[in-house]
Protein backbone atom coordinates (compact mmCIF):
# COMPACT_ATOMS: atom_id res chain seq x y z
CA UNK A 1 0.00 0.00 0.00
CA UNK A 2 1.38 3.45 -0.86
CA UNK A 3 2.38 5.74 1.96
CA UNK A 4 0.73 9.03 2.98
CA UNK A 5 -2.52 7.39 4.19
CA UNK A 6 -2.00 9.30 7.45
CA UNK A 7 -1.65 12.50 5.45
CA UNK A 8 -5.04 11.94 3.83
CA UNK A 9 -6.59 11.29 7.24
CA UNK A 10 -4.97 14.39 8.68
CA UNK A 11 -6.26 16.51 5.81
CA UNK A 12 -9.78 15.20 6.30
CA UNK A 13 -9.55 16.01 10.01
CA UNK A 14 -8.42 19.52 9.16
CA UNK A 15 -11.37 19.96 6.81
CA UNK A 16 -13.74 18.70 9.50
CA UNK A 17 -12.31 21.15 12.02
CA UNK A 18 -12.70 24.05 9.58
CA UNK A 19 -16.28 23.00 8.79
CA UNK A 20 -17.08 22.82 12.50
CA UNK A 21 -15.56 26.21 13.28
CA UNK A 22 -16.83 28.01 10.17
CA UNK A 23 -20.43 26.91 9.44
CA UNK A 24 -20.72 29.31 6.51
CA UNK A 25 -17.45 28.32 4.85
CA UNK A 26 -17.56 27.16 1.23
CA UNK A 27 -14.82 24.67 0.40
CA UNK A 28 -13.12 25.46 -2.90
CA UNK A 29 -10.29 22.90 -2.89
CA UNK A 30 -11.28 19.32 -2.09
CA UNK A 31 -10.79 17.16 -5.15
CA UNK A 32 -7.01 16.98 -4.71
CA UNK A 33 -7.77 14.50 -1.92
CA UNK A 34 -8.86 11.94 -4.53
CA UNK A 35 -5.49 10.21 -4.58
CA UNK A 36 -4.23 6.65 -4.97
CA UNK A 37 -3.86 6.50 -1.19
CA UNK A 38 -7.47 7.58 -0.65
CA UNK A 39 -8.88 5.12 -3.19
CA UNK A 40 -6.65 2.29 -1.94
CA UNK A 41 -8.34 2.60 1.44
CA UNK A 42 -11.74 2.62 -0.27
CA UNK A 43 -10.78 -0.54 -2.16
CA UNK A 44 -9.77 -2.32 1.05
CA UNK A 45 -13.18 -1.51 2.52
CA UNK A 46 -15.08 -3.19 -0.35
CA UNK A 47 -16.73 -6.51 0.42
CA UNK A 48 -14.71 -9.36 -1.07
CA UNK A 49 -17.59 -11.15 -2.74
CA UNK A 50 -19.88 -8.26 -3.64
CA UNK A 51 -21.77 -8.63 -6.92
CA UNK A 52 -20.14 -6.99 -9.93
CA UNK A 53 -21.83 -4.17 -11.82
CA UNK A 54 -22.39 -3.64 -15.51
CA UNK A 55 -18.65 -3.91 -16.22
CA UNK A 56 -18.47 -7.43 -14.75
CA UNK A 57 -15.27 -6.58 -12.85
CA UNK A 58 -14.86 -8.25 -9.44
CA UNK A 59 -12.72 -7.10 -6.54
CA UNK A 60 -10.37 -10.03 -7.05
CA UNK A 61 -9.84 -9.17 -10.72
CA UNK A 62 -9.19 -5.50 -10.01
CA UNK A 63 -6.75 -6.40 -7.25
CA UNK A 64 -4.51 -8.36 -9.65
CA UNK A 65 -3.08 -5.06 -10.90
CA UNK A 66 -4.29 -2.78 -8.14
CA UNK A 67 -1.65 -0.05 -8.06
CA UNK A 68 -1.68 0.50 -11.82
CA UNK A 69 -5.48 0.39 -11.94
CA UNK A 70 -5.75 3.02 -9.22
CA UNK A 71 -3.11 5.22 -10.82
CA UNK A 72 -4.99 5.14 -14.12
CA UNK A 73 -8.28 5.85 -12.33
CA UNK A 74 -6.83 8.85 -10.49
CA UNK A 75 -5.37 10.15 -13.74
CA UNK A 76 -8.76 10.01 -15.45
CA UNK A 77 -10.45 11.63 -12.47
CA UNK A 78 -8.15 14.63 -12.43
CA UNK A 79 -8.39 15.07 -16.20
CA UNK A 80 -12.18 15.08 -15.75
CA UNK A 81 -12.19 12.13 -18.18
CA UNK A 82 -13.89 9.67 -15.83
CA UNK A 83 -17.50 8.85 -16.78
CA UNK A 84 -19.56 6.79 -14.30
CA UNK A 85 -21.29 3.75 -15.78
CA UNK A 86 -25.00 3.02 -15.46
CA UNK A 87 -26.09 1.07 -12.41
CA UNK A 88 -27.06 -2.56 -12.97
CA UNK A 89 -30.54 -3.14 -11.56
CA UNK A 90 -31.54 -6.58 -10.34
CA UNK A 91 -34.37 -7.82 -8.16
CA UNK A 92 -34.02 -9.80 -4.94
CA UNK A 93 -36.62 -11.36 -2.60
CA UNK A 94 -38.11 -9.00 -0.03
CA UNK A 95 -37.82 -10.63 3.42
CA UNK A 96 -41.12 -11.81 4.86
CA UNK A 97 -43.05 -11.41 1.62
CA UNK A 98 -43.35 -12.98 -1.81
CA UNK A 99 -42.43 -9.68 -3.44
CA UNK A 100 -39.17 -8.58 -5.01
CA UNK A 101 -37.31 -5.37 -4.33
CA UNK A 102 -34.95 -3.58 -6.73
CA UNK A 103 -31.23 -3.53 -6.01
CA UNK A 104 -28.74 -1.28 -7.76
CA UNK A 105 -25.19 -2.55 -8.35
CA UNK A 106 -22.63 0.08 -9.43
CA UNK A 107 -19.48 -0.79 -11.36
CA UNK A 108 -16.42 -1.39 -9.18
CA UNK A 109 -14.58 1.84 -10.00
CA UNK A 110 -17.79 3.79 -9.46
CA UNK A 111 -17.94 2.30 -5.97
CA UNK A 112 -14.38 3.48 -5.31
CA UNK A 113 -14.95 7.01 -6.56
CA UNK A 114 -18.20 7.36 -4.64
CA UNK A 115 -16.54 6.07 -1.47
CA UNK A 116 -13.78 8.66 -1.85
CA UNK A 117 -16.31 11.45 -2.33
CA UNK A 118 -18.20 10.22 0.73
CA UNK A 119 -15.09 10.54 2.88
CA UNK A 120 -14.61 14.13 1.75
CA UNK A 121 -18.25 15.15 2.10
CA UNK A 122 -18.62 13.37 5.42
CA UNK A 123 -15.78 15.40 6.90
CA UNK A 124 -17.83 18.52 6.22
CA UNK A 125 -21.44 17.50 6.70
CA UNK A 126 -20.96 15.50 9.88
CA UNK A 127 -20.30 18.89 11.45
CA UNK A 128 -23.57 20.29 10.06
CA UNK A 129 -26.12 17.50 10.50
CA UNK A 130 -28.37 17.71 13.55
CA UNK A 131 -27.74 15.29 16.42
CA UNK A 132 -31.18 13.72 16.00
CA UNK A 133 -30.45 12.48 12.47
CA UNK A 134 -29.46 8.83 12.91
CA UNK A 135 -29.66 7.02 9.58
CA UNK A 136 -26.50 5.97 7.71
CA UNK A 137 -24.14 8.05 9.82
CA UNK A 138 -20.81 7.04 11.39
CA UNK A 139 -21.23 5.89 14.98
CA UNK A 140 -25.05 6.08 14.86
CA UNK A 141 -27.63 3.36 14.48
CA UNK A 142 -31.31 2.52 14.65
CA UNK A 143 -30.81 1.54 18.30
CA UNK A 144 -29.42 5.01 19.04
CA UNK A 145 -32.53 6.59 17.50
CA UNK A 146 -34.74 4.29 19.56
CA UNK A 147 -32.79 5.14 22.72
CA UNK A 148 -33.23 8.87 22.09
CA UNK A 149 -36.95 8.36 21.56
CA UNK A 150 -37.30 6.28 24.73
CA UNK A 151 -35.46 8.91 26.77
CA UNK A 152 -37.67 11.65 25.34
CA UNK A 153 -40.96 9.98 26.22
CA UNK A 154 -39.59 8.94 29.60
CA UNK A 155 -38.16 12.28 30.70
CA UNK A 156 -40.30 14.87 28.91
CA UNK A 157 -44.07 15.56 29.07
CA UNK A 158 -44.92 13.94 25.73
CA UNK A 159 -48.62 13.47 24.97
CA UNK A 160 -48.70 13.27 21.18
CA UNK A 161 -46.45 11.70 18.56
CA UNK A 162 -46.45 12.17 14.80
CA UNK A 163 -44.95 9.24 12.90
CA UNK A 164 -44.11 9.94 9.26
CA UNK A 165 -42.50 8.24 6.29
CA UNK A 166 -41.64 9.81 2.92
CA UNK A 167 -43.02 7.97 -0.10
CA UNK A 168 -40.37 6.59 -2.46
CA UNK A 169 -37.84 9.06 -1.09
CA UNK A 170 -34.62 7.83 -2.71
CA UNK A 171 -36.31 7.72 -6.13
CA UNK A 172 -37.95 11.15 -5.92
CA UNK A 173 -35.17 13.44 -4.67
CA UNK A 174 -35.07 16.52 -6.90
CA UNK A 175 -31.56 16.49 -8.32
CA UNK A 176 -31.42 20.21 -9.11
CA UNK A 177 -32.40 21.16 -5.57
CA UNK A 178 -29.87 18.64 -4.26
CA UNK A 179 -27.11 20.33 -6.27
CA UNK A 180 -28.24 23.69 -4.90
CA UNK A 181 -27.97 22.35 -1.35
CA UNK A 182 -24.49 21.00 -2.05
CA UNK A 183 -23.38 24.40 -3.30
CA UNK A 184 -24.01 25.93 0.12
CA UNK A 185 -20.84 24.22 1.33
CA UNK A 186 -19.07 22.84 -1.74
CA UNK A 187 -17.54 25.27 -4.23
CA UNK A 188 -15.08 22.81 -5.76
CA UNK A 189 -16.50 22.46 -9.26
CA UNK A 190 -14.88 19.07 -9.83
CA UNK A 191 -16.62 17.57 -6.81
CA UNK A 192 -19.95 19.01 -7.93
CA UNK A 193 -19.51 17.84 -11.53
CA UNK A 194 -18.73 14.27 -10.51
CA UNK A 195 -21.69 14.10 -8.16
CA UNK A 196 -23.93 15.31 -10.98
CA UNK A 197 -22.43 12.68 -13.30
CA UNK A 198 -23.33 9.97 -10.80
CA UNK A 199 -26.86 11.35 -10.49
CA UNK A 200 -27.28 11.23 -14.27
CA UNK A 201 -25.49 7.91 -14.88
CA UNK A 202 -28.74 6.02 -15.40
CA UNK A 203 -29.82 2.42 -14.87
CA UNK A 204 -29.61 -0.74 -16.97
CA UNK A 205 -32.37 -3.31 -16.44
CA UNK A 206 -32.76 -6.39 -18.65
CA UNK A 207 -30.29 -4.87 -21.06
CA UNK A 208 -32.29 -1.65 -21.45
CA UNK A 209 -30.93 1.76 -20.43
CA UNK A 210 -33.14 4.05 -18.37
CA UNK A 211 -32.30 7.67 -17.63
CA UNK A 212 -32.13 8.80 -13.99
CA UNK A 213 -33.70 12.26 -13.96
CA UNK A 214 -34.72 12.12 -10.29
CA UNK A 215 -33.46 10.36 -7.19
CA UNK A 216 -30.04 9.39 -5.87
CA UNK A 217 -27.72 6.75 -7.42
CA UNK A 218 -29.28 3.33 -6.81
CA UNK A 219 -27.09 1.11 -4.68
CA UNK A 220 -24.39 3.77 -4.51
CA UNK A 221 -22.48 4.31 -1.28
CA UNK A 222 -22.94 8.05 -1.82
CA UNK A 223 -26.75 7.84 -1.83
CA UNK A 224 -27.30 7.73 1.96
CA UNK A 225 -25.13 10.80 2.49
CA UNK A 226 -26.89 12.72 -0.30
CA UNK A 227 -30.24 11.64 1.19
CA UNK A 228 -29.27 12.99 4.61
CA UNK A 229 -28.08 16.19 3.00
CA UNK A 230 -31.39 16.64 1.16
CA UNK A 231 -33.44 16.06 4.31
CA UNK A 232 -31.09 18.24 6.37
CA UNK A 233 -32.04 21.27 4.30
CA UNK A 234 -35.63 20.37 3.44
CA UNK A 235 -36.78 19.01 6.82
CA UNK A 236 -34.30 19.06 9.70
CA UNK A 237 -33.42 22.76 9.68
CA UNK A 238 -37.06 23.75 9.19
CA UNK A 239 -38.13 21.63 12.15
CA UNK A 240 -35.34 22.59 14.56
CA UNK A 241 -34.85 26.26 13.67
CA UNK A 242 -38.39 27.30 12.85
CA UNK A 243 -41.24 24.98 13.71
CA UNK A 244 -40.02 23.75 17.12
CA UNK A 245 -39.42 27.33 18.24
CA UNK A 246 -43.04 28.21 17.43
CA UNK A 247 -44.45 25.45 19.64
CA UNK A 248 -46.09 26.12 22.98
CA UNK A 249 -44.57 23.03 24.57
CA UNK A 250 -41.90 20.38 24.05
CA UNK A 251 -41.21 19.40 20.43
CA UNK A 252 -38.46 17.02 19.29
CA UNK A 253 -37.92 15.24 15.98
CA UNK A 254 -35.89 12.01 15.75
CA UNK A 255 -35.13 10.95 12.18
CA UNK A 256 -33.78 7.70 10.80
CA UNK A 257 -33.25 8.13 7.04
CA UNK A 258 -36.65 9.01 5.50
CA UNK A 259 -38.60 7.70 8.50
CA UNK A 260 -39.05 10.10 11.40
CA UNK A 261 -40.92 10.52 14.66
CA UNK A 262 -41.82 13.87 16.24
CA UNK A 263 -42.75 14.10 19.91
CA UNK A 264 -45.03 16.88 21.17
CA UNK A 265 -46.31 18.02 24.51
CA UNK A 266 -49.32 19.83 23.12
CA UNK A 267 -51.96 18.42 20.80
CA UNK A 268 -52.29 21.70 18.89
CA UNK A 269 -48.60 21.63 17.97
CA UNK A 270 -48.83 18.02 16.79
CA UNK A 271 -51.84 18.73 14.58
CA UNK A 272 -50.28 21.89 13.18
CA UNK A 273 -47.08 20.02 12.38
CA UNK A 274 -48.97 17.28 10.58
CA UNK A 275 -50.81 19.87 8.51
CA UNK A 276 -47.76 22.00 7.67
CA UNK A 277 -45.48 19.03 7.00
CA UNK A 278 -47.07 18.12 3.68
CA UNK A 279 -46.76 21.67 2.38
CA UNK A 280 -43.13 21.85 3.49
CA UNK A 281 -42.19 18.59 1.79
CA UNK A 282 -44.06 19.54 -1.38
CA UNK A 283 -41.61 22.43 -1.85
CA UNK A 284 -38.95 19.77 -2.43
CA UNK A 285 -41.02 17.38 -4.57
CA UNK A 286 -41.58 15.01 -1.64
CA UNK A 287 -44.81 13.42 -0.40
CA UNK A 288 -45.78 11.42 2.66
CA UNK A 289 -46.65 7.73 2.55
CA UNK A 290 -50.21 7.90 3.98
CA UNK A 291 -50.25 4.30 5.19
CA UNK A 292 -47.11 4.95 7.26
CA UNK A 293 -48.00 8.40 8.58
CA UNK A 294 -50.16 8.93 11.65
CA UNK A 295 -50.80 11.10 14.69
CA UNK A 296 -50.73 9.12 17.92
CA UNK A 297 -52.23 10.12 21.24
CA UNK A 298 -49.68 9.00 23.77
CA UNK A 299 -48.98 8.82 27.49
CA UNK A 300 -50.81 7.89 30.70
CA UNK A 301 -53.87 10.03 29.98
CA UNK A 302 -54.33 8.46 26.56
CA UNK A 303 -54.12 4.96 28.01
CA UNK A 304 -56.61 5.82 30.78
CA UNK A 305 -59.05 7.17 28.21
CA UNK A 306 -58.61 4.08 26.07
CA UNK A 307 -59.33 1.82 29.03
CA UNK A 308 -62.39 3.85 29.92
CA UNK A 309 -63.96 3.38 26.49
CA UNK A 310 -62.46 -0.10 25.93
CA UNK A 311 -60.27 0.91 23.00
CA UNK A 312 -57.71 -1.54 21.70
CA UNK A 313 -54.11 -0.96 22.87
CA UNK A 314 -50.80 -2.26 21.61
CA UNK A 315 -47.09 -1.61 22.22
CA UNK A 316 -45.68 1.51 20.62
CA UNK A 317 -43.23 0.32 17.94
CA UNK A 318 -40.85 2.38 15.80
CA UNK A 319 -38.12 1.16 13.46
CA UNK A 320 -39.30 -2.38 14.19
CA UNK A 321 -38.67 -2.20 17.94
CA UNK A 322 -40.92 -1.38 20.94
CA UNK A 323 -40.41 1.80 22.96
CA UNK A 324 -39.84 1.18 26.65
CA UNK A 325 -40.17 3.42 29.70
CA UNK A 326 -38.74 2.19 33.01
CA UNK A 327 -38.18 -1.20 31.40
CA UNK A 328 -41.80 -1.61 30.29
CA UNK A 329 -43.24 -1.37 26.80
CA UNK A 330 -45.25 1.79 26.25
CA UNK A 331 -48.85 1.50 25.12
CA UNK A 332 -50.61 3.27 22.30
CA UNK A 333 -54.37 3.51 22.03
CA UNK A 334 -56.25 3.02 18.76
CA UNK A 335 -59.93 3.72 18.30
Amino acid sequence: MPRNEETVTTKLQRIAEKARNEPNCQFTSLFHLMTVEMLWGCFDALRNHAASGIDGVTKQQYENNLLENLQQLVGKLHRMAYIPQPVQRVYIPKPGTDKLRPLGIPALEDKLVQAGLVKILQAIYEQDFIDDSYGFRPGKSCHDALRALSQTVENRPINHIVEADIKGFFDTVDQEQLMTFLAHRIADKRVLRYIKRFLKAGIVEDGQFKASETGTPQGGVISPLLANLYLHYSLDLWMTRKFAKSCGGVARMIRYADDFVVCFQQEADAKRFRNELEARLALFELTLAPEKTQCIEFGPLAVKRARRVAKRRRPLIFWGLPITVHGRETENAFG
